[in-house]
């Protein structure tokens, strides 16, 4: 028979051997202030706390518990049960909102998603780049909260984080987020984006390219250098001014010696369209010794050790600078460098453009028939000024 609960009754229940054991309340004798289903609990541990049992439109059963003595007191949870029960006869249901909270899409679930269903269809380069954001900056900082619930503060503070050490890789782990949030509108995740609005840092674009000594030092560098295949994909970046995951994950397949020319797929090229471009003539030289020495059957032209291509030359790279004497100096400025060449020798940007892979999207067959003369003689004047360096490194 239910039982009018009073604080004294809720300290005093019984705790059962095994399991748990729930008292309802009943009506006072003035009636009022009861609701059908509010209850208390003591489990075999004893402890106690206040539920509500109801039941669905659809008929389901559920029980939502409310808290636990001396945070609630039997009042406060007899008020709450009142307005839960309200909630549940307008049609909602408080516990499966609960169960929905708890299985809510996480952070760590969007970028795991992510991962899987957007990223690799990107750039090799974009790839790792994302997943580095992700794995370092990302899913430590908001990898275990809700989707839904991340807000523009959240990201803020995760920027001026960033900030602090990389302003510009901060901008990069904003333009992720803001990617990832688009995706998660898209699947459903929540309504907003909360990566939306975030000021940037402001950001210099880098001018350095290597001077005629600078060069000429590199290349006694490279010469001498230990990594033979680092050394030669570092020339190959200076005769073709191409990216360095372009020449890092060329193909044998993509170069033809008959017409001196190389095809980039459009799923290599930032682009994202075929990128076809004219060889100096030391750099099919380069190729063309490069290809007498490779293995039978290679697919690529700079196989990597537990990869299928050379992915970074992160460790030769500062041998070859402290050996060349050249300071704040990237690969990438390496492509720099091939533009400033053609620059001071009075090209143009159409012809420059379209070397660098900066044209305007069309198909390889098309773009093939395009090439001329400027084109042809603006990379041999390329060839022709780094056709000075010494020989090239041999394989090793």
């Amino acid at each position: 028979m239910p039982t009018r609960l009073t604080e004294r009754i809720v300290s005093d229940l019984a705790v059962p051997e095994r399991g748990n054991r729930i008292t309802y309340d009943a009506p006072n004798q003035r009636g009022g202030d009861w609701t059908a289903g509010f209850g208390v609990r003591v489990t075999a541990s004893g402890h106690r706390s206040f539920i509500l049992n109801y039941r669905t439109k659809t008929g389901r059963e559920r029980r939502f518990t409310i808290g636990a003595p001396p945070a609630w007191t039997l009042e406060a949870a007899r008020l709450e049960a009142a307005k839960l029960k309200a909630r549940v006869d307008l049609g909602e249901d408080p516990m499966g909102a609960v169960h929905a909270g708890r299985e809510a899409p996480t952070v760590a679930d969007l970028c795991d998603r992510f991962e899987k269903e957007w990223l690799p269809k990107k750039r090799d380069k974009t790839q790792d780049d994302y997943s580095r954001y992700i794995k370092n900056d990302i899913k430590p900082e908001l990898g275990k909260l809700k989707v839904a619930e991340v807000s523009y503060s959240d990201v803020e503070a995760l920027h001026r984080k960033i900030t602090k050490r990389a302003p510009t890789s901060a901008n990069r782990v904003i333009a992720a987020l803001s990617k990832m949030f688009a995706l998660s509108i898209r699947w459903h995740m929540r309504a907003d984006n909360p990566a939306r609005g975030i000021e940037r840092n402001e950001e210099t674009k880098r001018k350095r390219y290597l001077s005629g000594e600078e060069i000429a030092r590199l290349s006694e560098a490279l010469s001498n250098a230990e990594d033979k295949q680092a050394a030669n994909i570092v020339r190959l970046l200076l005769l073709t001014g191409a990216r360095s995951g372009e020449v890092m994950g060329a193909r044998w397949d993509q170069f033809n010696f008959e017409s001196g020319v190389w095809t980039k797929p459009a799923s290599t090229t930032k682009s994202k369209a075929d990128h076809v471009v004219p060889l100096s003539g030391p750099a099919r030289l380069l190729l063309a010794e490069l290809a007498k020495e490779a293995a039978e059957g290679a697919e690529y032209v700079f196989p990597g050790r537990g990869s299928p291509h050379r992915v970074d030359i992160k460790k030769a790279w500062p041998k070859f600078c402290k050996a060349a004497k050249l300071t704040n100096a990237r690969p990438h400025d390496l492509r720099h460098t091939y533009a400033s060449i053609l620059a001071s020798a009075g090209q143009s940007l159409p012809v420059i453009g379209p070397l660098l892979g900066h044209s305007l999207p069309i198909t390889a067959a098309r773009y093939a028939h395009s090439f001329d003369d400027p084109l042809r003689k603006a990379t041999e004047r390329v060839g022709a000024i780094l056709k000075q360096l010494p020989k090239r490194a041999t394989s090793g």
